[in-house]
């Protein structure tokens, strides 16, 4: 059976939760982290304005590109009297995002490129792992899979320079 509306201004956490499609953990750890703000009943219970609702979408759509919380909060704390983001604040923000974008779908696209034979340490196959990184010479260049950080070598290029 749906809830009636509420008509008070204040939702508490498990209808921000609901209406935001967000556990009530996350939105607690949320708060710790300064990204929402609540106010407290009488009986110590949180409630959040409406705006939050519109905060937690920007947080989400934010996280779902790839954007950390970290910068996330950055933005938020750099909106004036730490209103809700509107469309020009969006805007502006993708802008600046762009770059570090434009970097994490290039190194996906590695990825998606040396995902059947190796994930660029040659975890997965120790043949390729001898054609194309011959005595774990990558090694030395730091730990993790090399050729999917950005600014490593691709796969062809390490085959080429081995031939």
């Amino acid at each position: 059976m749906p809830r009636a509306e509420t008509t008070f201004h204040e939702l508490t956490v498990g209808r921000v939760a609901e209406r935001s499609g967000v556990s009530v953990s996350a939105l607690h750890f949320y708060e710790a982290n300064g990204l929402i703000t609540s106010a407290r009943s009488a009986g110590n219970q949180r409630r959040y304005s409406r705006d939050t609702l519109r905060r937690v979408a920007f947080i989400r759509a934010s996280q779902r590109v790839g954007i950390p919380l970290a910068d996330i909060r950055q933005a938020l704390d750099g909106l004036p009297q730490a209103r809700t983001p509107n469309a020009e604040d969006w805007s502006r923000l993708a802008e600046r995002w762009r770059e570090r974008l434009d970097e994490n779908i290039d190194q996906l696209i590695r990825l998606r490129e040396d995902l059947a034979s190796c994930i660029g340490c040659g975890c997965l196959s120790m043949t390729a792992c001898r054609l194309t990184n011959n005595n774990d010479r990558l090694s030395s260049e730091g730990p993790g899979a090399r050729r999917l950080m950005p600014g490593t070598p691709r796969a062809d290029v390490a085959v080429a320079e081995q031939a």
